[in-house]
């Protein structure tokens, strides 16, 4: 492969990764409320760059690495914790990009790309305080859940875009103030 073509695939490497990080409802979700703090956007986009490398670094990984390290980036940079299923799809999108790009298939790679953003939709969460005791003025106590809105081509949905499958879901997100975790969650 001469050297303009391989600087091409991993141009193309990176527009996908971005694109499917792009596409993921609990980044959008902790970009849109500020989990990350008044830099969240950069870091999002940070974000694109440093799984990009990720692979380059570890050309070998397994599928619960790319989750760890997806995991441990939205939990150290964006205060969340994501446990809403999402992590395994976008981690097995992500490890299925870069093994395109390893054959050099260009046009798998801007396929996936083309799809994760065709079905890519907008996320909107809007907060709802509950109490878990008595005592609504202890906030130790309190739970801030976000039902989650997802526009898809102009219609609104409940939940989450509306992808091929019988198991669409929704997604409920809890934020715990008394240790400042962020946890979203499916609805069940």
């Amino acid at each position: 492969m001469m050297a303009g073509a391989a600087e091409d695939l991993r141009a193309l490497f990176g527009v996908a990764v971005r694109a499917a990080l792009e596409a993921w409802p609990a980044l959008q979700i902790a970009v849109e409320n500020g989990f990350g703090g008044v830099h969240s956007q950069e870091k999002a986009e940070w974000l694109g760059g440093a799984v990009e490398e990720y692979f380059f670094r570890n050309a070998d990984l397994e599928l619960d690495e790319v989750e760890d390290f997806l995991g441990e980036l939205m939990t150290n940079e964006f205060d969340t914790v994501v446990e809403d299923g999402s992590l395994p799809q976008v981690s097995q999108q992500l490890q299925t990009m870069f093994h395109h790009f390893q054959r050099g298939d260009r046009a798998a790679l801007k396929e996936m790309a083309s799809l994760i953003t065709q079905r890519k939709c907008k996320v909107r969460a809007t907060a709802l305080t509950t109490a878990r005791e008595t005592d609504e003025d202890d906030d130790a106590n309190s739970v801030e859940e976000m039902e989650v809105a997802a526009t898809n081509d102009g219609a609104a949905t409940h939940g989450v875009c509306p992808q091929p499958g019988p198991d669409s879901q929704t997604i409920k997100e809890e934020e715990i103030v008394e240790d400042g975790w962020t946890i979203v969650r499916r609805k069940k």
